[in-house]
């Protein structure tokens, strides 16, 4: 029995998504060792309206390039929706949250992110939530607080530290869910550079922040906050957007929980913090995690792909030559 075109498509697919994942994963990784040098010289919100410039800026060029047009109509609510919670208030807050609690207590609220989008996932779009995804974020979840306590410097927490990580964790999760039925009629380029867009305008309120933030900043804050622009946003959301719209928002938030592993080992390489052995212990918990939530039964690997671990998007003429 012959195989149809699209059940040859979906394992090549797969691996694209999965590989643009990992992509987005490393970059926002290496995004909280940045952040940590140019959150010193920068506030929250001139740093986050920095780097959604410089994003801005970076995609931009790309779509003249590219000629890549306006995203259609009916795309534009889940992108300004996700450009305002998401590329907007969730950068502004999280900056801003982590300067008011310790690391642990962050931790703790931010990676509360990944659950909320598994749940509105499911009630919103319809995601499904199988045994191995909610073990998997359970473990992760597991994972991410013990890095996080580990890490932790014996900071205070105040009241409104909390509430901002929250805030954060609940934008983050609107955004991603409200991102996701955009990208089935745009394509992730426009998604992310009009996203992109949109997070700018929200924080223009602190543009007399940044222009005195960049004239008393060191060149190498300043250029770290660029490269948050560049690749963190530009690259790494785009590249999120590209495997989101190929898999469900559920499996996408369950992935990020290999981050807090990752910053252990760039710290560790870029920083020379020697992590401990309780440290090291979380950040085996988010990977094991993650590949247990990413994995399939044996029934699903040896059929077909299941449609909510693949789902390819719908044809549209403006994504005629969009890579990976």
């Amino acid at each position: 029995m012959t195989s149809s075109p699209s059940s040859r498509r979906a394992p090549r697919a797969e691996v694209l998504a999965a590989l643009a994942a990992c992509v987005t994963v490393l970059l926002w990784a290496s995004a909280f060792v940045s952040i940590r040098s140019a959150g010193a010289a920068y506030s929250p919100g001139a740093l986050s309206l920095g780097r959604m410039l410089a994003g801005f800026v970076t995609l931009g060029a790309i779509c003249l390039v590219r000629r890549e047009g306006l995203p259609p109509r009916s795309a534009w609510r889940g992108i300004a929706i996700s450009g305002v919670l998401w590329f907007g208030v969730y950068m502004v807050v999280l900056n801003w949250g982590e300067q008011q609690v310790d690391a642990g207590t962050a931790a703790l609220l931010v990676n509360v992110g990944p659950i909320l989008i598994a749940l509105l996932g499911t009630r919103l779009l319809g995601d499904p939530m199988p045994p191995r995804l909610l073990a998997g974020m359970a473990v992760s979840f597991a994972g991410a607080v013990t890095v996080g306590l580990s890490m932790s410097g014996g900071g205070g927490t105040s009241v409104l530290g909390v509430a901002l990580c929250l805030l954060a964790a609940a934008s983050w999760a609107a955004g991603v869910v409200a991102q996701k039925p955009a990208l089935g009629r745009a394509s992730a380029l426009q998604a992310t550079t009009f996203g992109c867009l949109i997070g700018a305008v929200t924080c223009l309120p602190f543009a007399g922040q940044l222009f005195g933030d960049v004239a008393d900043a060191p060149l190498s804050a300043t250029l770290n906050m660029i490269y948050l622009g560049v690749f963190p946003t530009a690259l790494a959301f785009t590249t999120w957007a590209y495997a989101l719209a190929r898999t469900t928002a559920s499996r996408m938030g369950a992935t990020t929980y290999a981050v807090p592993a990752l910053v252990v080992l760039m710290s560790w390489l870029a920083l020379g913090e020697v992590p401990g052995l309780l440290t090291l212990a979380g950040g085996g918990l988010c990977l094991a995690g993650v590949a247990v939530s990413r994995s399939r039964s044996g029934a699903r690997a040896s059929g077909s792909v299941a449609a909510e671990e693949v789902v390819e998007p719908q044809p549209r003429p403006e994504r005629a030559g969009e890579s990976a």
